[in-house]
């Protein structure tokens, strides 16, 4: 997790769960500003990914959101990536 903050305000955030498969670590759900916006990437095993806008504007209250969304649904996330690896 990385947030840099200017006068109490987010101004990017990057937010990242990852999972270990035989030794190695993969990113798995990422939240980020990276692209100048907002957003959530799906990482798939095979290197895809799928990046979903998020409806916030305001950096503070999206870092909320994802790090929010990642104690809830952790478990959920590793389970479908887990699920991709057994299918590869």
């Amino acid at each position: 997790m990385r947030h840099v903050r200017l006068r109490g305000q987010v101004i990017e955030f990057l937010v990242q769960y990852k999972v270990q498969v035989t030794g190695e670590w993969y990113p798995v759900v990422r939240y980020g500003t990276a692209h100048g916006f907002a957003h959530k990437d799906i990482l798939h095993v095979r290197g895809v990914a799928h990046k979903e806008a998020l409806p916030f504007t305001d950096y503070n209250l999206a870092l909320i959101y994802a790090e929010n969304d990642l104690r809830k649904n952790w478990e959920k996330y590793r389970g479908e990536f887990l699920k991709e690896v057994q299918a590869a």
